[in-house]
């Protein structure tokens, strides 16, 4: 008799550990970011279709889609970020960006992004935006 529970009890241990497993390994869910504007104070994000453009005080940068995020609102997007000098810019005379790495999370309507660039690993910045947003951006001058 003590055989048989031990057995059962093994066995249900294992059914436990084995559908645990299945749920840990299982892909996140995916979801796209909606178009539109988010903003804070120093930056702005545009969120198109498939990529973003974003707007600095004294720089630019962009994003490459798809823009997503998981069940828990974490991404890590890849883009570039371009310093911008003050005054006009000579024609034909094009600013290099360096990569760029943008993490953080989207709870609700509002966003947390870390700005890193990867060449360096400089951090940029950290912003708090919130969706809908046009956010207040000083250029070089």
């Amino acid at each position: 008799m003590f055989l048989k529970n031990r057995i059962k009890l093994l066995a249900v241990v294992g059914f436990v550990l084995v559908i645990a497993a299945s749920a840990a390994s299982r892909p996140r869910k995916m979801q796209r970011i909606a178009t539109g504007s988010w903003g804070a104070p120093h930056i702005r994000i545009d969120v198109g279709q498939g990529s973003a453009t974003i707007d600095y005080d004294c720089a630019n940068g962009t994003i490459d889609g798809p823009l997503t995020f998981d069940s828990k609102g974490r991404f890590t997007w890849h883009g570039t970020h371009r310093r911008e000098g003050p005054g006009p810019i000579r024609v034909g005379h094009e600013l290099k960006g360096s990569p760029a790495l943008y993490t953080g999370s989207i709870k609700d309507d509002t966003m947390t992004l870390t700005v890193k660039l990867t060449d360096s690993n400089e951090v940029v910045d950290t912003y708090t935006l919130k969706r809908g947003s046009f956010g207040r951006v000083f250029k070089c001058k």
